[in-house]
């Protein structure tokens, strides 16, 4: 597996060849000596929330796995279309009013007397 072995010193973009690099350096209009990443500037790919006034908006802040990014915006910033049927409470998932579901489901219960109520 190869790494991106040859940086861009103005934006830290990565490459694996030289003349790419050469080539994308042209785009900032920087001739010279070309830079070698070291083991110590691997940096990470990190996604952040796109509502800028969300605490994971803010890249130290963000996460690494862009589906968890994904459910977050789902759930903390889109509309909310599921409701539950017992209690009225809105999701923005589907799978979490179905895990919602079994919690709140409505429980009859028949006194002796045959007076039937629900919790």
């Amino acid at each position: 597996m190869t790494t991106n072995q040859f940086l861009c010193e103005v934006c830290n973009r990565g490459f694996q060849r030289e003349q790419n690099l050469q080539l994308h350096r042209r785009g900032h209009n920087l001739p010279g000596k070309l830079k070698q990443k070291t083991n110590n500037e691997v940096r990470k790919r990190v996604y952040i929330c796109p509502e800028v006034g969300c605490v994971f908006h803010d890249p130290s802040r963000a996460g690494e796995d862009l589906t968890a990014i994904k459910k977050h915006f789902s759930r903390k910033h889109s509309r909310k279309k599921f409701s539950c049927d017992n209690c009225k409470k809105k999701f923005a998932v589907h799978g979490d009013r179905k895990a919602h579901n079994m919690f709140c489901a409505k429980k009859e219960y028949i006194c002796e007397c045959g007076t039937t109520f629900s919790t």
